[in-house]
């Protein structure tokens, strides 16, 4: 399969922060979204083809992890990964998928399902991309019925990057629109911005907003341990 980068570091976002995990970087999606900060990923796609016996090797590397993280891009479009995941399940390991839920999850097996799905503020402008990708990614980019699959399939958190209150109104329809009862503490609010000072102003804000509907708060830890950098 392959594999834009295989890293060791913390969990910089959600219910698990701060835990120690391996990420297992997959290369390839189905959304062209305009702010990605994994563009190498998806919008110029790299990396390298790996089995998923070197890839469990990687992981077993880390000799005190016990945690992995399965993202992208978007990581269900590789067709090896339902079989990867198994492997880890077998190995004792617990399985966090990081995904904008648009594709289903099938019998792939998880602890923790952390979906994102787009808003309409992702959608690029017909200056940034091809028209075909615009319609494509419009198109693509909430699925209420995968996401109701994913949600009925085990533990999850839903998470958001917010930048205003047109994009909070967004969320706050969306999941009342979802066709199923989301708590809403299952409700993530993430800061827009990939650097620490800017996270810090935006996230008073956000905060304050999450505070109003019950909704959690989550910050960017690894961003302001590490800075935007890869491999962190």
């Amino acid at each position: 399969m392959l594999i834009s980068e295989v890293f060791y570091s913390i969990q910089g976002e959600g219910e698990l922060v701060g835990v120690p995990s391996v990420f297992i970087r997959t290369t390839g999606c189905n959304l062209r979204c305009r702010w990605c900060d994994t563009p190498y990923a998806s919008w110029k796609p790299e990396g390298k083809n790996m089995s998923l016996d070197e890839v469990l090797k990687a992981v077993m590397s880390f000799k005190a992890a016990r945690h992995v993280v399965l993202t992208g891009g978007e990581p269900m479009v590789a067709p090896e990964l339902p079989e990867l995941a198994h492997r880890f399940r077998r190995e004792g390991f617990h399985i966090t998928i990081e995904t904008a839920a648009t594709i289903a999850p099938g019998d792939i097996p998880f602890d923790l399902a952390s979906l994102s799905p787009k808003l309409s503020g992702s959608t690029p402008q017909s200056n940034e991309l091809d028209p075909v990708w615009i319609a494509r990614h419009e198109k693509t980019r909430f699925q209420p019925e995968v996401l109701r699959q994913w949600i009925n399939a085990g533990p999850y958190q839903l998470k958001f990057v917010v930048g205003s209150e047109a994009e909070l109104g967004e969320v706050d329809r969306l999941i009342s629109n979802v066709g199923v009862v989301i708590a809403p503490h299952k409700v993530l609010l993430m800061p827009e911005g990939t650097e620490s000072e800017r996270l810090k102003r935006s996230g008073v804000e956000v905060a304050e907003w999450c505070k109003q509907r019950g909704y959690r708060f989550c910050d960017r830890l690894h961003v302001h341990l590490y800075g935007n950098t890869r491999g962190t």
